[in-house]
């Protein structure tokens, strides 16, 4: 059975895409590289993509023949044990809907009233079938009581029977995690309202879909999920069937957790929600272990202790992510799960420094994120941005600046995880990194494909201030040129001024054929945001959700508010945001300065 009916797979495509002077920086100036080299280049595809021909079509042929099912059975169960606790928080209203026979995902919806089931007919879309066969609506489903469990056994059994044997989509290793977990923190609640006969069914696809998550493929990303969702289930399953199952995942998790958490917590991808998610799993595999009377493993501790102390440096003031590398801002209730266990979580208002290639500076009433790394590496890359020295800022609580929110679940709009898609400096008309699409994406994934570049960066505190510098050499290929972002952070008075500076990139003058490129430096708007420029024509008012104004300033040659578009959970809303445009010489110095100040100032445009 077509899990996805109709719908067919896109590859991605890459489209073509007067503040006061900054303080001189005092003593000697000390650089940190950053991730240097985050790109793919093009001779170390190669090897992955003879890897992948070779492998993928040997899983399919083994996994696809007939007897390969009994494989997966590996002794009865007949009793649930723990009933691990998903923190993150369910939604009732689309529990609701679905005990109405209404399955609304990823932005669409689909009709299947009892009795009739959503596996034997085409799904609206591909991010809906994701969704649907990751079990996205079992926990909502089973915030409805009795009727509810009752609901999501039909439902799952039905799923079994007709997914029962392995399909590259259904059984895919990133739907079949979710599904597991979703799965094993409700099995024990819907084998209570099931039959005898009903709850042996259940507790066999658990068991089978747990197993297949310890065997290949899947691939160093996401393998710590897959761990953590095969323990859960194993904690879940009574008896030695289950004992083996979580013995397994136990002992290969440590090594997972050091490639996927680095030593100050962040994800390996670099997206704050992904380091977010994980320690939500990690969080539900301890309570369920802890009512097995079982210890965590150390490395799953300590992973659990770093990926707390970065979401603090990750959380924003107006309670959600920052949102970068394609990871979302998420929802203040889910990052407020996240957080529950933090006992420090009231230190996150102060917070400040660096913590996976992000840089946090703040200020009372204005807290800044800057990205100063580079993406993740080969398959790591698959979800990330080419957008360096990008910037989120928060006035208030209000998110006045961000990005356009490009995250997996808009899959179609690749282009958004370029340089023009948040907030910083793109120069010339082609990008210096694009998406695999093609034969290529089909087999990688939409990994990031361009020249490796490097990024430095300098923090430095002073009296009531704090300065910032970062540099990248991504556009030194192409014409020749270094981008420096320079940020002064006036504490006292709230107000943050910058400069973006390009500067001729040594030994690249001789190479660079281009005499002048445009540039265009963005600051896209959180949606409802409001903008209204000055008569000056340099000035633009600024007003966040709180109606408190800020004023943007620049000493550009032309400055704009355009529109935009922002993501949000894969569905796309209208935005703003102010462009700064221009061109630059290739072999000489371009400055442009920028300053954001509370209105009321004295000196205000009108």
């Amino acid at each position: 059975m077509n899990p996805i009916g109709p719908f067919a797979d896109r590859a991605p495509k890459a489209p073509s895409v007067g503040p006061d002077a900054i303080p001189g920086l005092r003593g000697a100036p000390v650089r940190t590289p950053v991730r240097a080299g985050g790109l793919n280049t093009g001779p170390g595809l190669w090897p992955a993509i003879v890897g992948r021909v070779l492998t993928r079509q040997m899983w399919i042929e083994l996994y696809g023949l007939p007897g390969y099912a009994a494989t997966l059975s590996a002794g009865k169960v007949t009793a649930f044990a723990a009933t691990p606790r998903d923190f993150r928080p369910a939604d009732a209203a689309l529990g609701k809907a679905v005990l109405g026979g209404r399955f609304l995902l990823a932005g669409v919806h689909l009709e299947a009233e009892a009795p009739a089931d959503p596996w034997n007919r085409p799904s609206p879309s591909r991010a809906f079938a994701v969704d649907l066969h990751a079990f996205a609506w079992l926990p909502g489903l089973m915030q409805q009581g009795e009727r509810g469990a009752r609901e999501a056994l039909r439902l799952t059994l039905g799923w079994a029977e007709a997914f029962a044997r392995w399909s590259p989509f259904a059984w895919d290793p990133h739907i079949l995690a979710r599904r597991v977990y979703n799965l094993s923190c409700a099995a024990r609640r819907m084998g209570a309202v099931a039959s005898e006969t009903d709850r042996l069914r259940l507790a066999d696809t658990l068991g089978r879909q747990a197993r297949q998550l310890l065997r290949p493929p899947g691939g160093t990303t996401g393998k710590a999920e897959r761990l953590v969702a095969a323990a859960v289930a194993g904690c879940v399953l009574a008896g030695p069937p289950g004992a083996r199952i979580r013995r397994a995942a136990l002992g290969r998790l440590p090594g997972a957790l050091r490639v996927t958490v680095a030593g100050d917590g962040g994800h390996a991808s670099r997206s704050p929600e992904a380091g977010m998610e994980l320690l939500l799993d990690l969080l539900t595999l301890d309570d369920a272990l802890s009512q097995l009377s079982e210890s965590a493993p150390e490395a799953m501790g300590g992973a659990i202790i770093r990926l707390t102390t970065a979401l603090r440096l990750q959380t924003l003031p107006d309670g959600r992510l920052a949102g970068f590398q394609g990871g979302g801002p998420s929802t203040p209730a889910r990052v407020a799960a996240a957080r529950a266990h933090d006992e420090h979580a009231e230190a996150t208002a102060g917070a400040a420094g660096s913590v996976g290639g992000l840089t946090r500076i703040r200020s009372p009433l204005m807290t800044i994120v800057a990205d100063t790394g580079s993406p993740g590496k080969g398959a790591w890359s698959e979800a990330a941005c080419a957008q360096p020295l990008a910037l989120e800022i928060v006035c208030g609580r209000d998110r006045l600046v961000t990005g356009c929110g490009w995250t997996p679940r808009a899959a179609d709009r690749q282009g958004l995880r370029l340089a023009p898609g948040h907030s910083t400096l793109a120069l010339g008309e082609q990008p210096f990194a694009e998406p695999l699409g093609g034969w290529k994406g089909e087999l990688l994934g939409p990994r990031l494909f361009g020249r490796a570049y490097q990024a430095t960066s300098e923090r430095r505190d002073g009296d009531g201030a704090v300065w910032l510098e970062v540099e990248h050499d991504a556009w030194a290929g192409p014409y020749g040129l270094l981008h420096q972002r320079r940020l002064y952070l006036d504490q006292r008075l709230d107000e943050l001024r910058a400069e973006e500076r390009l500067h001729p990139a040594p030994g690249h003058g001789d190479v660079v054929r281009v005499i002048a490129a445009p540039y265009a430096v963005r600051f896209h708007l959180e949606p409802g945001v409001q903008a209204s420029l000055a008569r000056d024509r340099r000035s633009i008012l600024l007003r966040g959700h709180s109606g408190r104004g800020w004023w943007f300033r620049t000493d550009g040659p032309d400055v704009a508010i355009e529109p935009s578009v922002h993501v949000e959970d894969g569905l796309t809303r209208r935005s703003l945001q102010v462009v700064v445009r221009g061109s630059a010489r290739t072999d000489a110095e371009t400055k442009i300065r920028w300053k954001l100040s509370p209105a009321g100032a004295a000196g205000d445009p009108t």
